[in-house]
């Protein structure tokens, strides 16, 4: 009998007919002598919707205030399943974070996982139960409930499968797994059946949403192995593993794309020691993070810095900057939002000289220009103009024939 963590998203959920869908499912499941533990994300777009009103209700949004409006969408889910379970005739019962035992830190809308304490669940699946929990939220070392940031449910199962020392976390969604592209930019973008961990981690770093890039390296940490499908048509999808020598070492496994991020711009900063280390002291203080460097050469003592950011936070980045600027004597300080970023991965990099030089090539040969660059061992990433991405993206995917 194996212990699985099966977490349904906000379209898996999203309406009544889904979630009657998503419990004949897990019904099936533990009919085959599996035991199930349900993580659930609000329904549809519930979060979005409440982040609306907040807005319309209020200019001013306490962390701990707008968590706990948050953590309703979940709520509502956890229940509604339990109910669609008990019509399958499979005895279940829900928890919201704080009562599975997820602890997290105080940073309210992006709280990070310290520990899990299972008891409840461990307890329910002794008694024959199946735990439905709310994916996205937890309780806080202070006592206050959090929530886990965009894809919060993702990490939540995962982290949850590590704590229960479950065998697999599978993780459906509206698409079927992990493809070489999107494919509503490529449409004939194929699934890739299996992905390293490594390579899922710079996929989502650099645009990938299937999967949220925390959920990832809290499975590569603790070594849980992760299956993305769809709740649609419930056919196998990608597994994402440890890598081992009987993946294929594709040179290229996927290109990605983002469209979210800012380029932030200091001019004129004065060159000497200790000034780049302000700067980015200050935005790792205000929890941004910062993706993309670029410094250019000094000229007559002076260079200028650039760096991407989200877009979400880009208003905090400049008003950082500015502020910096006027301290040391700097330029201007401005964003520039038009752009986006397009990203090769692939582990087989590692060993294969001349892909940097294809990529650029089959740019150039499409007439997009390269404003930034960033590398890793298994990563390729270029800042272009957003209105060039998708273009982009196809004549890689052509280029290293995906």
């Amino acid at each position: 009998m194996a212990l699985i963590i099966q977490k349904f998203g906000g379209t898996s959920v999203g309406d009544a007919d889904r979630i009657r869908a998503v419990s004949d499912y897990v019904a099936r499941t533990r009919r085959k002598g599996d035991q199930v533990v349900v993580v659930v994300s609000a329904m549809g777009k519930t979060t979005d919707d409440l982040i609306r009103l907040s807005k319309e209700v209020s200019k001013t949004h306490p962390g701990r205030e707008l968590d706990m409006l948050l953590t309703a969408g979940e709520r509502i889910s956890m229940a509604l399943m339990c109910m669609a379970l008990a019509d399958q005739g499979v005895p279940s019962v829900s928890f919201t974070g704080s009562q599975a035992g997820i602890i997290t830190d105080t940073d309210h809308t992006k709280a990070k996982i310290l520990e899990i304490r299972p008891d409840r669940l461990f307890e329910a699946l002794s008694e024959g139960k199946v735990p439905v929990v709310a994916g996205f939220q937890g309780v806080s070392t202070e006592k206050d409930v959090t929530t886990l940031g965009r894809g919060g449910s993702d990490t939540t199962a995962v982290a949850l499968a590590a704590a229960l020392g479950a065998d697999r976390c599978e993780i459906y969604t509206d698409v079927s797994g992990v493809f070489t592209a999107d494919p509503r930019v490529v449409p004939n973008a194929h699934k890739i059946s299996k992905i390293s961990f490594e390579e899922m981690l710079e996929i989502a770093a650099s645009g990938g949403r299937v999967l949220a890039l925390r959920s990832v390296e809290f499975a590569r940490n603790f070594h849980v192995p992760l299956h993305v499908r769809s709740s649609f048509t419930w056919e196998p999808g990608t597994i994402v593993q440890e890598e081992d020598e009987t993946m294929e070492q594709a040179v290229v496994s996927a290109i990605s794309h983002d469209i979210t991020e800012v380029k932030v711009t200091i001019t004129g900063v004065p060159d000497k020691p200790g000034i780049a280390a302000r700067v980015f002291r200050e935005i790792a203080n205000r929890n941004i993070n910062v993706d993309m460097i670029v410094q250019n050469t000094s000229h007559e003592g002076a260079t200028d810095i650039s760096f991407t950011v989200p877009q979400s936070d880009m208003a905090s980045s400049l008003e950082i900057t500015r502020s910096i600027a006027l301290d040391i004597g700097a330029g201007e300080s401005y964003a520039d939002s038009g752009i986006g970023r397009v990203s090769l991965i692939g582990a087989g990099m590692k060993s294969h000289p001349g892909i940097t030089a294809t990529m650029f090539e089959t740019l150039a040969l499409h007439g997009i220009n390269i404003e930034m660059i960033s590398t890793s061992p298994i990563r390729i990433s270029c800042v272009v103009r957003q209105e060039a991405v998708e273009d982009a993206v196809r004549a890689l995917h052509d280029a290293f024939e995906l």
